[in-house]
């Protein structure tokens, strides 16, 4: 189609262009000899009416002078002398006027009766032979289709037989073992009691509560905390966490997959780099042998480009087998961890839940900036972090102002200049980053070593600057 079709059609559009071209050319340059014929026999008309009303001027004043009695001889004799010269100079314009109407005449009627006409044909010709070229394009744009309709009846039936051999569970269960996360549901928290130090009078009116046996004390681990409420990002605001290289910030499930196949592009690019040191290696003994072949020493930098690169993939190979059995092995025993180890397992990579204490540090001055925490554990909220739960704006706990100018290029920081004052909205848990939204609504992390602090005094009880 495209080129039987498409291609040749496009190809006689030009040949058609330039030839049509060419035919509107040889019809202007016949209008505009044409014109140049009239203006000769114009130019001639004119002359011819100034020179015979010259010869009238002349004839006048020859016979005033020739009835006047008191003229001269000389004077009748030179007006006659002019009188001739007049006459003679308008029989000379007549003749030639003559000639010039005679000649554009006759140019005029072969442009009209010639050169226009056979122009018009020309043309005519031209796309009398365009229409049958457009004939046989529609001749062939219907074979060519009458030979595809067959393959398109086959896609068609093809694409029947595989609608009706959709299988809906076998596709659930494709999704469901490309998508799990892997993590297990938590168990039961205890009871914790915290009556135990409190003396009681038994009466009927009393309510006695479980005693803990034994002596053992109530697990800190399974107290309730505001990240535990293990809200599915289905149900709820999936949290921004920046992508890390060994994909920490994946469920366990989906990081070992994709360890799994970076591990397995990386072994393709060794086995490369394997055949290429064997290749040049071979080719190296063959230089030993053969010398006038080439250079042996020739090759050896190659090879060390070779080795370095091998050293290279090895190196991530075996870093990236590590994360992969240290996730094998965390998904092999989360079963038997709480679910407080689950986000203690979270927070090691990021932020930990917005819960704490404010600490008092004395506001410092900088001369330099100083050292920015590495955006990658720039605040990589848990999938069941609470702080995503709704999509009502954080409260004013505080405002900063900016000693430095910060870029904000990774994502989920905020950038900010000199001296701009922000709205502090979170407060640093420990890992260098404090949240802040500017006065257009904007928010982000900023480093806390970047800005100054100053918290509101009824956010925890007390201003603290940091």
């Amino acid at each position: 189609m495209g080129h039987k079709v498409y291609g040749e059609l496009m190809r006689y559009s030009q040949d058609l262009k330039s030839e049509r071209k060419q035919h509107l050319q040889e019809g202007r340059k016949a209008q505009q000899y044409l014109d140049q014929c009239w203006k000769q026999m114009d130019n001639s008309k004119k002359k011819f009416e100034r020179e015979c009303k010259e010869a009238e001027k002349s004839q006048i004043s020859y016979d005033r002078l020739d009835n006047d009695i008191n003229a001269t001889k000389s004077e009748v004799e030179k007006a006659k002398s002019q009188l001739y010269l007049r006459t003679h100079s308008a029989d000379e314009s007549k003749n030639e006027y003559a000639a010039q109407l005679q000649n554009f005449n006759g140019e005029q009627w072969k442009h009209f009766n010639v050169a226009i006409p056979q122009i018009f044909k020309n043309l005519q010709d031209m796309d009398e032979r365009r229409t049958v070229k457009l004939g046989e394009t529609y001749r062939s744009f219907a074979d060519v289709e009458r030979r595809v309709v067959p393959i398109i009846s086959k896609c068609l039936e093809g694409m029947v037989t595989a609608a009706k051999a959709v299988d809906q569970r076998k596709d659930s269960a494709i999704v469901v073992e490309s998508f799990k996360s892997g993590f297990e549901p938590p168990g039961d928290y205890p009871f914790e009691d915290y009556s135990q130090n409190l003396s009681r009078t038994g009466s009927d009116n009393t309510i006695s509560t479980p005693k803990n046996e034994g002596g053992v004390k109530p697990d800190p681990k399974h107290s309730i905390s505001k990240t535990a409420k293990n809200k599915l990002w289905l149900f709820g605001k999936k949290p921004k966490a920046p992508s890390l290289e060994d994909f920490s910030h994946l469920p366990p499930e989906q990081r070992r997959k994709r360890l799994q196949a970076r591990i397995d592009e990386l072994s393709k690019e060794l086995q490369k780099e394997v055949d290429q040191r064997d290749a040049l290696n071979k080719m190296k003994d063959v230089y030993e042998k053969n010398p006038q072949m080439g250079d042996p020493q020739s090759l050896q930098p190659k090879i060390s480009e070779t080795m370095c690169n091998m050293e290279k993939l090895r190196s991530e190979i075996h870093k990236n087998e590590s994360w992969l059995s240290e996730v094998e092995g965390k998904v092999s025993t989360r079963g038997d961890r709480r679910p407080s180890a689950d986000v203690n397992h979270h927070a090691s990579h990021g932020r930990e839940s917005p819960e704490g204490s404010y600490t008092d540090v004395p506001n410092q001055e900088h001369r330099s900036p100083p050292h920015q925490p590495d955006p990658r554990q720039a605040h990589q909220p848990d999938e069941f972090d609470d702080e995503f739960d709704d999509d009502d704006p954080l409260p004013v706990i505080g405002h900063c102002k900016a000693l430095y100018s910060f870029s904000g290029q990774n994502e989920g920081t905020l950038l900010m200049k000199e001296n701009e004052v922000l709205y502090i909205i979170e407060e640093d848990k420990g890992d260098g980053w404090t949240r802040a939204r500017k006065q257009s609504g904007e928010e982000g992390y900023v480093p806390t070593s970047y800005v100054e602090i100053a918290m509101e005094k009824n956010s925890k009880g007390a201003v603290t600057y940091i």
